[in-house]
Order: structure tokens, then C-alpha cells, then sequence
């Protein structure tokens, strides 16, 4: 008899062992209760577990609800259709369990009750504008309400905001009058800087025709200048010339005398109405005289 009473003994403990043998994994934590009552919670590891006593395992991960679309009215009376998601993790294993029943369905419907909210303050302009704005200011209201149940609420997306068709089609008309307004903006300030390129090249072109023009006129009268110049002082050497070859070839006051007359001659010829004289011009008249009186004499012989 006592053989088969060791095998079933036997065969009770290792049921015993696989049943009291618990593994929690690293993303887990376990929640024992013995009798009902909880008793401690199991790190990531073995754990054993002794008569009646139980475990509960919770997942400490990020996890995602989706919130399915639904359709809410803005402040100003547009129907739209909203959808979302939720992101959050477990801070505390024990109240996830026992402070609530059913968390992510609470956390669904309390999603969609402050959605409604948040959006129902909201105009479509804003509602359509503002995404950011809704995420941030659902995600607070997620955060603090679940914060009892001892889990973080990470962020909160809208996936889409879809006003209805009669709205669409307004909003795409008035994007395409904007875009043609800005179209027709930017081909007038198109066309206003290209003729105010054009007047300031003109206006350029102006400026360096009259510099050019100027500075011709400029040069001309330089070169006239420098041509009067050196024609005066060519005369000036000249006369110089001629006046040293005079002097020293010490003339008489007839030669001197013919020599002016030649000179008067030149004058005479010239375009001036008035001719002054030198005082020291008395000397070659009176030679002059001589010669003229010479001249008749030659002409006129006495008898």
C-alpha cells in the first residue's frame, strides 16, 4: 500500500510545483492576493507561490487606445467627425486593478466625453487650426482623470477632422479665390518692380548719356585749349625767333621800316576795325618818311 501512495504524493507535489511556479517578465509586474486579499507585488523573475494564493499580472507598457470617429458640433453649429488616439502606460499596478474596472474602456468613453467638450468650444476655423492645441489640452484632462487609476497619460493625436461636404467645397473655393488673389498680387508687384527697373535703367541711361555727353564737351575744350595754347606759344616762339635773327643781323631803319610794312599789310588784311600803335613805333614811321621821300625823288628826277 505504501507504493502507491508515495507515486500519488509524488504526482500531487509536481502538480503543486507547476501550479505555485509563476514567471513574470520584464514588462510585467504581478499582483498576489491570498484568500482574496492582495499580499505583495512580484517583481520581473521567478515567483513562487504558496497555497492559495493567486497572481494577476499587469502590463507595464505603452499602449494605445484608439478612439473610433464620431461626430461632434463645433461652437458654431458645424457638424464634424472626429477621431483620436490615446497613448498611456501603468504608473501603479495595484490601482489599475483595483480602482477600476475595465480601464480602457472608462479611458475610451472619458476620451470621448472631453472630446466632444473640447471641441464644442471651439469655431470650425479653430477646430481645423488648432490640432495642437486639442491634443495638449485632451491630453491634460486624460491625464488627470486617469492619474487615480494610476496611469500616465503619454499624448494624445487627432488623426482627422472631416468637416461635412457642403463645407468642403466652400473652404476649397475660397482656398482657390486666395490662391488667385495671391496670384494676381504677385503678378502686379511683378509687373510694378519690372517698370520701376525699367524707369531707373532709363533714368541711368540718362544720367551716363548726359556724363558722356558732358565730358566730350569737356574734352574738346581742353583740346582747344591746349590747341589755342600751343599756337600761341608756336606764334610766340616765332616772333622770337624772328626778332633774335632781326637783332642780330642788326638791321637799318629801312629794312626795319619795310619789314613793318609788311606787318601793316598782314594787319591790314586781318578782321580787326581797329589798329593801335606802339609809341616806339615813331622811329619806323619817320624811316618811312624817308623812304618815301626817296621813292619820289627816284620817280620825279630834276631836270
Amino acid at each position: 500500500m505504501g507504493g502507491p501512495i508515495v507515486v500519488i504524493l509524488a504526482f500531487l507535489g509536481v502538480i503543486y510545483v507547476f501550479r505555485s511556479v509563476r514567471i513574470v517578465r520584464p514588462y510585467e509586474k504581478g499582483l498576489i492576493e491570498r484568500l482574496g486579499k492582495y499580499t505583495k507585488t512580484a517583481e520581473s523573475g521567478l515567483t513562487i507561490l504558496f497555497p492559495f494564493e493567486t497572481m494577476r499580472k499587469v502590463d507595464m507598457r505603452e499602449q494605445v487606445i484608439e478612439v473610433p470617429p464620431q461626430e461632434v458640433i463645433t461652437k458654431d453649429n458645424v457638424v464634424v467627425t472626429v477621431d483620436a488616439i490615446i497613448y498611456f502606460h501603468v504608473t501603479d499596478p495595484f490601482r489599475v486593478v483595483y480602482n477600476v474596472a475595465k480601464f480602457e474602456l472608462a479611458a475610451l468613453k472619458l476620451a470621448q466625453t472631453n472630446l466632444r467638450n473640447t471641441i464644442g468650444e471651439l469655431a470650425l476655423d479653430e477646430t481645423l487650426n488648432s490640432r495642437e492645441k486639442i491634443n495638449t489640452q485632451l491630453r491634460e484632462i486624460l491625464d488627470e482623470a486617469t492619474d487615480k487609476w494610476g496611469v500616465k497619460v503619454n499624448r494624445v493625436e487627432i488623426q482627422k477632422i472631416d468637416p461635412p461636404a457642403d463645407i468642403v467645397n466652400a473652404m476649397s473655393a475660397q482656398m482657390k479665390a486666395e490662391r488667385t488673389k495671391r496670384a494676381a498680387i504677385i503678378e502686379a508687384e511683378g509687373i510694378k518692380q519690372a517698370a520701376i527697373t525699367t524707369a531707373e535703367g532709363q533714368k541711368q541711361s540718362a544720367i551716363l548719356k548726359a556724363e558722356g555727353e558732358a565730358g566730350a564737351i569737356e574734352r574738346v575744350a581742353t583740346a582747344n585749349k591746349f590747341q589755342k595754347i600751343a599756337l600761341a606759344e608756336g606764334d610766340s616762339q616765332a616772333i622770337l625767333t624772328v626778332f633774335k635773327a632781326i637783332h642780330d643781323g642788326k638791321p637799318t631803319q629801312d629794312v626795319l621800316a619795310l619789314k613793318y610794312m609788311e606787318m601793316m599789310s598782314n594787319v591790314a588784311h586781318g578782321p580787326a576795325t581797329k589798329i593801335f600803335l606802339p609809341m616806339e613805333a615813331a622811329g619806323t614811321l619817320g624811316a618811312l618818311s624817308s623812304i618815301a621821300e626817296a621813292f619820289k625823288t627816284d620817280v620825279n628826277p630834276k631836270k
